[in-house]
């Protein structure tokens, strides 16, 4: 897990007016000038994050900074510090985002080289608080579009002098994630059971988190659901955890539970929830890297797995279909080629990528299979609010 543990430590990034390189439509991810609007912990929440921004009519993506070890969320990229530091301060001012800062330096590396910026005092920021740290990623009534929940909080002071804030009321929750006894970095999202499974929050995984009350009750669901393992889901009160089987409780009131995860198995299928294409376009997004890297690794973990890479689109229409070019960079539409075809063929072209990646990270071809199903096999109405997930990428497990 050494890999996808680095590239999960990562940033979220908002961008308004983003600069991109000439012809290519895709951010340059360089030495260059970010201007943020937030920072994650969570991938789930930096994805959803993101999401709420593109409603809010912002050009949002989000990408990679190890060096912090966060999602950051960019509005602007760009070469011009000055630029940056403008727009920066426009955000502040004029929209909710008072907490935007200039992340001057590189993003998306392994070894990230730069520095956070205040943009009115310009003096470099020493500490970046993650938001899902401080607050709650809610599901809005009107749809999957989360909004970012202000809640009270409480300060309370560390050993090291950093002031943490914590919520009203909350209690310190322990999600510990193993398989065989190994650590296994993920994501725990909370379901209110009182209003259909709504989801509430997600916490990252093997981190002491606070969670506050969510409902009168106190009945939650939690659900770690980490690629390349089947999904393990077990019913709490929060008011009274103890009384749940196999949840621990320290001389801290520290509750810890167990998540023993186990490896999928033949005939198991799982969906790549956070592998995204550029519109048109068999190549991945950059913020894929994370989980198609968890596919290699579960490959390469055990050289009996068989798969078979199922692509899928939204609707059959027919029409542009952007492809790698030679320099086969998966990740970004550089030096690309454009050809036309039908949805099934862009769905085959989509799952191809994914297996030429594996290819090139020393996975044995006779190992996966491609099957393209274009837009036969919706999760929803293709001019639904939801209709994006159709658009999506299945792994099957043929032998184990």
């Amino acid at each position: 897990m050494k890999r996808s543990l680095a590239l999960l430590s990562a940033a979220v990034i908002m961008m308004v007016g983003l600069n991109v390189s000439a012809g290519s439509g895709q951010p340059t991810l360089g030495k260059t000038n970010y201007v943020v609007i937030g920072a994650f912990s969570v991938p789930k929440n930096a994805i959803e994050f993101t999401e709420m921004a593109k409603q809010n009519h912002l050009d949002a993506h989000f990408s990679i900074n190890p060096g912090r070890k966060l999602f950051y969320v960019f509005v602007m990229h760009t070469d011009n510090i000055e630029a940056a530091i403008v727009e920066a301060k426009k955000l502040r001012k004029e929209t909710s985002y008072f907490d935007t800062w200039v992340y001057s330096g590189t993003l998306d590396e392994d070894e990230p080289k730069g520095k956070d910026i205040n943009p009115i005092t310009r003096e470099q920021l020493s500490h970046v608080n993650p938001a899902d740290k401080k607050e709650t990623i809610v599901l809005a009534s009107t749809g999957n579009i989360p909004v970012i929940e202000p809640i009270k909080t409480t300060s309370v002071e560390k050993a090291n002098s950093e002031i943490v804030t914590a919520p009203e009321g909350s209690k310190p929750f322990y999600f510990k994630i193993e398989s065989v006894g190994k650590q296994i970095g993920g994501d725990v999202d909370v379901l209110d059971l009182d209003k259909a499974n709504r989801k509430l929050a997600a916490y990252r995984g093997n981190e002491t988190v606070n969670l506050k009350p969510f409902n009168q009750s106190g009945n939650i669901s939690l659900v770690c659901e980490v690629f390349g393992y089947r999904k393990v889901q077990q019913s709490i009160n929060f008011n009274a955890p103890q009384n749940t089987e196999g949840v621990a409780i320290d001389e801290d009131n520290k509750i810890t539970v167990s998540f023993e995860l186990v490896r999928l198995k033949k005939g198991d299928v799982a969906v790549m929830y956070n592998v995204y294409f550029f519109k048109d376009a068999a190549i991945m997004r950059p913020e894929s890297k994370y989980e198609v890297t968890s596919l290699l690794e579960m490959l390469e973990e055990n050289p009996n797995y068989k798969i078979k890479i199922h692509g899928h689109t939204n609707g059959n229409a027919h029409g542009k279909i952007i492809s790698m070019g030679e320099s086969k960079n998966f990740f970004a539409l550089t030096d690309t080629k454009t050809g036309f075809g039908s949805a099934k063929k862009l769905s085959e072209e989509r799952a191809r990528v994914i297996q030429n990646y594996l290819i090139e990270q020393g996975i044995n071809p006779s190992r996966m299979q491609i099957k393209a199903w274009g837009g036969k096999h919706p999760i929803y109405e293709k001019d639904s609010q939801q209709a994006r997930a159709n658009v999506r990428v299945e792994i099957e497990i043929l032998e184990d």
